[in-house]
This record gives C-alpha cells, sequence and structure tokens, in this order.
C-alpha cells in the first residue's frame, strides 16, 4: 500500500522525514509544510494554510499544533494523531541519543561550534517561514502593508506583539482585510 491511497502513512511519511529538517522547532518548517499540505499532497489550499498556521498560533500550548491541525483536516483524530506523534516522536528520539553522546564530548570543542553553526540556520529557516506564510495570508495591499509595518514594529520596538495581534484582528474584524 502506498502513502498516497493511505491518508495516514503519507501523514506518517511526511511528518516523520520532516522532524528530523525541523532545525529550530516546527515554525522553522513551515515553508516545507505548505509545500508538502498545499503543492505536493493538495490537502489544504493557501488561504486554509494560513488558517490553520493562525489557529495553531493562538491557541495556547506549541507550536507543533500546526501539524495536528493539518493531519485532523485530512483524516480527522487518528490524522492529527498520526502528523503529530510523526513530528515528534523521531525527533524526540534523535534530541535524547544526541543529548547523550555530547554528554559525553562535554570538553570537546566540537559540540559548541556545530551549535553556533546551527543558529544562522535556524534564524533563516524562521524568516523563510515568516515569508511563506506572509505570501499565503496577504491577498491585498492593505494585507501587505500591515505585515510590513508589524514586522517593523516587531524588529525596532519593543512592543509586545499581542498588541499588535489584537491591531490586527481588530482591522480583519472591522473589514479592512
Amino acid at each position: 500500500m502506498s502513502p498516497e491511497s493511505n491518508p495516514i502513512a503519507a501523514l506518517l511519511w511526511t511528518f516523520g522525514l520532516m522532524s528530523l529538517f525541523a532545525v529550530g522547532g516546527a515554525n522553522s518548517a513551515i515553508p516545507e509544510m505548505h509545500r508538502a499540505a498545499v503543492d505536493v499532497h493538495h490537502w489544504l489550499t493557501d488561504k486554509q494554510f494560513a488558517d490553520v498556521f493562525a489557529i495553531s498560533q493562538l491557541s495556547p500550548g506549541p507550536n507543533v499544533l500546526i501539524v495536528t491541525l493539518i493531519g485532523y483536516s485530512v483524516a480527522g483524530v487518528a490524522g492529527a494523531l498520526a502528523a503529530t506523534v510523526a513530528m515528534c516522536g523521531p525527533t524526540a528520539l534523535l534530541a535524547y541519543y544526541v543529548s547523550r553522546f555530547l554528554d559525553r564530548s562535554r570538553d570537546a570543542r566540537w559540540p559548541a561550534i556545530i551549535q553556533a553553526a546551527l543558529v544562522p540556520l535556524s534564524i533563516g529557516l524562521m524568516a523563510a517561514s515568516g515569508l511563506i506564510v506572509a505570501q499565503t495570508s496577504d491577498q491585498s495591499w492593505i494585507a501587505v502593508l500591515i505585515t510590513i509595518v508589524a514586522a517593523a514594529l516587531a524588529f525596532a520596538t519593543r512592543i509586545n506583539p499581542l498588541w499588535m495581534l489584537l491591531a490586527g484582528g481588530l482591522l480583519g474584524f472591522a473589514g479592512v482585510v
């Protein structure tokens, strides 16, 4: 049975493999999640993906909730469970064994070098995630302008992001976007 004919198998394979490359957490894998869910498997549309991302970020809990919501939209509760286990299981095992290995190499210099090298990679992946979410959700010039202003405010000030989230929600409720 191929993963294409079995949605649970497709979720397990897609997110299990993706979890091993999510350097920096689930949010760093957003571009690949979008590609897999929208372009490859056609599980979601761009708008649905943007909505799932927004719901996952608003919900309390880990950022990996986006995977749960994608799995739910594909195959209900079983899909949500499969996608979540596939995204968390392999990385949890990998993290366990790598931490044990690094603990034994505590006095060596190379673990710090590898960790320092992963920081820019993680930042780049998260920036790509922001770009993908902006491209899928900004459907008008007003939405693009709001995104640019919010990004500039987040970069240049210490304003709590919840205020920007509230402002965006109010603009959406008012029908501006």
